[in-house]
């Protein structure tokens, strides 16, 4: 560690006195190069203790990056100046600040879902984003030619000239990682699956080929309605902190839940969105995953993040969250 600290203040003192780039490469060779005293350390690392890895490797490669970044900065500088011979350049001073980024509107909304779930004793799970015709809706109680498929526009892949048995395509929902997760665990549980979703069709405001979406499924010896609602609306009024939030219950239909309800809200007295589809789950599933229906109930439901943060932050138009434009990203 002594070598290493002693090889950076020569470094930076070879960097004040460095005027050209003549002179930045030749200090590039000397400690970066193939037989620089930098490059020399790390090539002895093989020869040390672990003890002595864990505290000098780190501390070399780290060294390493910061005079790469130094001697690019002050070759940026000394190349500006070769075009404009009579600008006064001080090589010594420090390199520029590169602009920090943020994390992005989406990914924000969901940590914040994590959190409101986790505190609510779910745990959260992720799948595949490319799945099987099998968990995607056959195990989901959506046989072949059932109706209820032209719900989904679905992405099927090409296997090419391969042959398989199994159907590949880009999931249309994250439902298929209830099937993979009962598959592999015993209830009682209460799980969330947040991740990316596609379908086949043509965007607009409120439509876009892929966006983010939140699975829920809770599974235990005596689950109703009852647990669901209590669970949507303390989520809800987490999520909405400060606002005014109604809640109404329609029935529907989806083919994996029995009954099947949609759930719309009414923020600070404005009009009634629809936001949310669920249901108890459908005894059909529970048999795909070799559950006993006659044992185990639960709820599911599933809403869409990118309509999440549409409303919480009053975006009309869900193309811009993928649209790349820093105008629109840098305000959140």
């Amino acid at each position: 560690m002594e070598d290493i600290a002693k090889i950076k203040q020569a470094f930076l003192k070879g960097l004040g006195g460095a005027k050209d780039r003549a002179a930045l490469e030749a200090l590039r060779v000397e400690y970066l190069g193939r037989k620089g005293k930098l490059t020399l350390i790390l090539r002895s690392l093989g020869g040390m203790v672990l003890e002595e890895k864990k505290k000098i490797g780190p501390a070399a490669q780290a060294l390493r990056k910061e005079f790469e970044e130094l001697l690019s900065n002050h070759e940026a500088v000394a190349k500006e100046g070769a075009s404009a011979p009579h600008a006064a350049i001080d090589l010594t001073a420090p390199g520029r600040r590169f602009s920090r980024g943020h994390l992005h509107p989406l990914t924000q909304v969901e940590d914040e879902i994590r959190r409101i779930f986790a505190s609510m004793n779910f745990s959260v799970v992720e799948g595949p984003e490319v799945e099987s015709e099998y968990y995607n809706f056959d195990a989901l109680n959506i046989p072949a030619g059932h109706p209820a498929r032209d719900m989904w526009d679905t992405f099927w892949i090409s296997r090419g000239a391969k042959k398989s048995t199994e159907n590949l395509l880009l999931r249309t929902h994250t439902s298929p990682v209830q099937i993979r997760y009962m598959e592999a665990h015993e209830p009682p549980f209460q799980i969330i699956v947040p991740g990316r979703t596609f379908r086949y069709e043509a965007t607009d405001a409120s439509h876009e080929i892929n966006f983010d979406q939140l699975e829920g499924l809770v599974v235990g010896k005596s689950i109703t309605l009852a647990n669901f609602k209590f669970v949507v609306e303390a989520f809800f009024e987490k999520f909405f902190k400060g606002r005014k939030i109604e809640f109404r219950y329609r029935p529907s239909y989806f083919p994996f839940v029995e009954p099947g309800i949609e759930v719309d809200i009414k923020i600070a007295g404005g009009k009634w969105l629809e936001i949310m589809g669920a249901g108890m789950v459908h005894p059909r599933v529970f048999e795909y995953a070799h559950y006993n229906p006659h044992e185990w109930q639960g709820f599911a439901f599933g809403i869409g993040i990118d309509r999440l943060a549409m409303i919480k932050y009053r975006v009309p138009d869900i193309r811009l969250f993928y649209s790349g434009d820093l105008r629109f990203i840098n305000q959140f």
